[in-house]
Order: structure tokens, then C-alpha cells, then sequence
């Protein structure tokens, strides 16, 4: 759990990111969950563009994706979501 000096370090860090995936009408699947469980252990930070045609309920799918990649809530901006796990070498320095 981050508090919310980390949030806002990261919040600073994410700024300049762009999105690595996209959550359509599909929703989350196991696929989506693999490739970001695999962007969260390179990235360590990421952000997560949720579509507008995507018909759920977005804190539930906010709420889904924490809890199967075990990540930390960042921020939620329009339609961009931005989700921290640290990595096991870890290569982002919270204060």
C-alpha cells in the first residue's frame, strides 16, 4: 500500500507516459490480465486507457484489475487509469 507522498511521486513520474493497453468492449480477459502482469513487471508503473465503448462498470473493472495484479492504485484521470507494482529489482525509488 503506497501513501500519499508516493502517490503524488508517481502520479509526477506517470506524467509524461502514455497508455500500453487498451480495455475495449471485451473487458478483461485472462489475456489482458497476462500482458499486464507482464508490462507491470518491466514498467513497473503503467497506465491503462479504458475505452468508451467498454459497457462496465468502471470501478468494478478498476477494482478486478487491482486485485489480480496484486497493484496499487494511482490515479484515474478521464479515461486513463495509472496502476504501480513494484518489481522484484525494483527500478522506481519511492520516497
Amino acid at each position: 500500500m503506497i501513501n500519499s507522498n508516493q502517490r503524488a511521486y508517481l502520479k509526477k513520474l506517470a506524467h509524461g507516459t502514455k497508455p500500453v493497453l487498451n480495455i475495449g468492449k471485451d473487458g478483461v480477459k485472462n489475456e489482458t490480465i497476462i500482458a499486464l502482469d507482464q508490462a507491470l513487471n518491466s514498467r513497473e508503473l503503467i497506465k491503462i486507457k479504458i475505452l468508451n465503448n467498454n459497457l462496465d462498470d468502471r470501478d468494478q473493472l478498476i477494482d478486478t484489475l487491482l486485485v489480480n495484479l496484486n497493484a496499487d492504485f494511482v490515479q484515474y484521470i478521464g479515461n486513463i487509469l495509472t496502476i504501480y507494482r513494484p518489481a522484484k529489482e525494483a527500478t522506481i525509488v519511492l520516497p
